[in-house]
């Protein structure tokens, strides 16, 4: 009995994180209420609140959920997009994935547009650094190996870069008329290439 009670309450867990994702990338952190989540799920408030303290608690959930999807997928487009002829090929390919994610609505909503105001400028800048800046660094790295950056430079770059593609995923996210995907990634193809 225990063990399904366990599994009950994990598929809740899941669900939860799931109505909300939905909730807070159509209709905004502050548009949804924890009420609409779980009348979503026909669930009480209590439920939700077993598993998370807070509406805060359970953004940062959802949050930290789609910035780990696409740095999965970015790191696993980098290794698939390996090239012996095009040292960039595979730092191109993971940096991609995220002008990708920088277009979908659920990304564009919670991490780009509600989750510095909700994280705190800082909080927001800590976690993405923390989660992003591992494979942007290695990226690099490999570009150092290869002997086009200077192996001094990795971290600065690696900084430099990662503020670039979070610039890039704000303008994709406010959705100016001028920055589409495909230009910004032109750009940032002929930036990246003119790194030393």
């Amino acid at each position: 009995m225990a063990k399904r009670s366990k599994a009950d309450a994990e598929k809740t867990r899941e669900d939860l994180i799931d109505a909300a994702t939905r909730r807070f990338a159509s209709e905004g952190y502050a548009d949804t209420s924890i009420n609409e989540i779980c009348e979503d799920l026909g669930i009480t408030k209590g439920a939700l609140f077993h598993h998370f303290r807070t509406k805060q608690e359970l953004f940062l959930e959802v949050w930290t959920r789609l910035q780990v999807a696409m740095d999965s997928e970015a790191r696993d487009a980098a290794i698939a997009a390996r090239s012996l002829t095009d040292p960039y090929s595979a730092f191109l390919a993971g940096c991609r994935v995220y002008l990708k994610y920088a277009t979908r609505r659920d990304y564009q909503k919670v991490v780009l547009i509600d989750g510095p105001a909700i994280l705190s400028l800082q909080g927001w800048y800590e976690s993405d650094h923390d989660l992003g800046i591992q494979n942007v660094q290695a990226g690099i790295r490999d570009l150092a190996k290869k002997g086009i950056v200077a192996e001094h430079r990795i971290l600065p770059l690696a900084v430099m870069v990662q503020s670039a593609l979070n610039g890039a995923g704000f303008a994709l996210a406010r959705q100016d008329r001028d920055v589409t995907a495909d230009g910004v990634y032109d750009a940032f193809e002929a930036m990246v290439k003119s790194l030393r």
